[in-house]
Formats: structure tokens, sequence, C-alpha cells
């Protein structure tokens, strides 16, 4: 995903796979043609087949290499040197390379040769703890969080080693983790002071108020930290008079008296229903329903900037999906299309 966020800036992205696929493409889905998860990851690329284990297959990748900016794949350390598409060995016929590595641990270490996944590293690093609930199982966060996180650092990374090499035109290694995806993500967690001890609690959740609340029919999220979106929480709920107590002036006092808000808000929201308190809160109340992702698709305001597109597909028509996840003003990038079938652009790029 990474590579299809460059794509999406105007790189020419080749996307290349073993004779077998890309193992996404076999992800359960409930399109009966195509694995929603391989379209939605690899919009905007065109698609080669090769076999690395082959040498006739593997100079058809040296010879793209001549001529390409970028490389990017995600083997383990140990795999490159045994395929001859090592760091020194592809930087001897492209000086100007820029080369990035996704791993799940790193290049260095005793985990350096695991497999690395979303989850695993969710479990690892102490999310899953966090997102349980108190005195409960540890949870995992769905949507891939890390996977996507290490993609936007790809994106980052690469982008930051081509502004380096129009200065120095020399290529380098690039080297994203998992590991480091899950770790980067969580620093106002990774904070640790001299003298604290070891088993504390990291401060994320802010206590209280500010969360997932019922209402008269559905969840409502609500942010209410600052003393301004407290008071007009207050008053907007009919509970004026705790915005004038002095025991609750503040976050971590109203966190430490969560237990007396909370019941009184809870009876206050069931006057509404989530959607109904989006419009009463406006832009006083930071806010929102809990929607399912599939209420995107229409919502005004991401149509209103342009985030959806109509994609044309061989097989499935067309589909609806993500355009436009960043906005240039004078170079806004190509329109999205769809991900390659599998070799289709074989013929075209490695003949």
């Amino acid at each position: 995903y990474g590579c299809t966020l460059l794509a999406d800036q105007g790189a020419d992205v080749i996307k290349i796979e073993p004779p077998g696929g890309d193992n996404l493409r076999n992800y359960p889905s409930t399109l009966e043609a195509e694995s929603r998860a391989f379209l939605g990851v690899n919009r905007s690329k065109r698609g080669v087949v090769l076999d690395l284990k082959r040498d006739e297959e593997r100079a058809v990748l040296y010879r793209l290499l001549r001529e390409a900016d970028v490389l990017v794949h995600n083997f383990r350390p140990n795999v490159p040197p045994r395929l001859g598409i090592d760091f020194d060995s592809l930087a001897a016929i492209n000086p100007r390379l820029v080369y990035c590595a996704v791993t799940g641990y790193g290049e260095t270490g005793p985990l350096k040769e695991k497999a690395g996944y979303d989850q695993v590293l969710q479990s690892m690093t102490g999310m899953c703890a966090m997102q349980g609930k108190a005195d409960g199982a540890p949870e995992i966060l769905y949507g891939s969080v890390v996977d996507y996180y290490a993609a936007a650092l790809v994106a980052a990374g690469v982008s930051s080693a081509l502004y380096e090499r129009e200065r120095s035109g020399q290529g380098q290694y690039v080297g994203v983790s998992l590991l480091r995806s899950a770790l980067t993500m969580q620093s106002a967690r990774m904070v640790w002071a001299q003298g604290e001890d070891h088993d504390i609690s990291r401060d994320m959740r802010s206590g209280g108020v500010t969360g997932i609340h019922p209402t008269r029919d559905g969840f409502l999220y609500i942010s209410a930290n600052t003393p301004r979106f407290w008071r007009a929480l207050c008053a907007k709920t009919g509970l004026a008079e705790l915005s004038d107590d002095p025991r609750l002036d503040s976050v971590r006092k109203r966190a430490r008296h969560a237990d007396e808000i909370l019941p009184q808000l809870h009876r206050a929201l069931q006057a509404h229903t989530a959607l109904q308190w989006e419009e009463i809160f406006g832009e006083e109340v930071p806010c929102a329903a809990a929607r399912q992702v599939e209420d995107m698709f229409d919502h005004p305001q991401v149509l209103a900037e342009g985030m959806i597109a109509e994609i044309p597909h061989p097989v499935l028509g067309s589909y609806r999906g993500v355009a436009q996840p960043i906005r240039f003003g004078r170079t806004p990038g190509p329109e999205p299309f769809a991900a390659p079938a599998l070799g289709q652009h074989t013929g075209e790029i490695a003949a």
C-alpha cells in the first residue's frame, strides 16, 4: 500500500508477483471474482509476473532496475541475497536506486528472520493490551493499523530518499519494519521518565467523558477535553451545573470523578439518537455517531472532498474506491485505476 500511495501521487508503479500471484489475491472476500483486500491496496499499479528463482526472469528485473528510481520489497532479510536482489547487488546495477525493504522486525537482532504480521506486532507491542477492557483480555484492533502506518512510512521514506538523491546523486537503503511502525505510532506512550515505575498507566485514556457513549439509538463518540468543549457539552445536554463545578474543571479531575459524571451524561444522551446528537452538537462539541464503513461511500463530507472514485474493472465492471489521499493544489495527481489482473502487463513491460 505504500507503493499505492506513491502511485496516487503520480509514480509509475510496477507490481511484480510470483507465478502463483500475491497471496492477498486468495484472501476471503464477498466478491466472487476478486479479493476486496487486493483491489483496495493495489490500485493504480501495473502488474508483471516474474519467477525470480529463474535466471532469465531475474535478468528482466535487472533490466527494469537500470532505469527505475525505486525498488520496494517485503522479503525477510535472508531472502534477497539468495535471489540476487540485495541492496549491494542492485546498487552495483543502478547507484541511484532507492532500495526500500519492509520487514517484520528489522534487519538485525534475534527476531530479524521471523515473519511479521500486523496483529502479531499489535500483540507484541502492547496495542492489544491497551485496547482491551480494564481487567479483561487483550483485544485486536481490526483494520490492519500497523500495516497501514508502515505503508505511510514507506511512502514518506522513499520520498525523502528521492529528495536527498536530487542533492547527492546517490540512492540508498531505506528500512521500514512493522516493529518500527507499531512503536512509532505509539510515541505518546513510549515515554518512560527517570524514576518512574515500569508498570504504570501510559496516560492515553483521558477517562470518562471522552469515549463512546450509548444514546437513544446508536452510539456516539464524544471528545470534550478542552474547557470550551466541556462547557458546550454540559450546556447542550442540560448539565450546566457540572461545568461550574470546580471539582470538574480539568480533564484530570473529570477522570477522577467519572463514576459521578457518566450516569448523568448517559441519562441525558437518551433524549436523542446518535445522529440527532451530531446535529445538536454541531461544531460546538467534537463528536461522531458510530457508523459502518459502508456509510462513508455516500457521506457528504467524503464526497465533497472527492475521496471516492468510480474505478473501471475488467471483471467487476466498476467499483467505487478511495482516491486522493493527499490533496495537492497545483499537481493533483492522476485518476486511480484498478489493481492489475495477474500478469496483466507482463508482455508490455517485460518483453
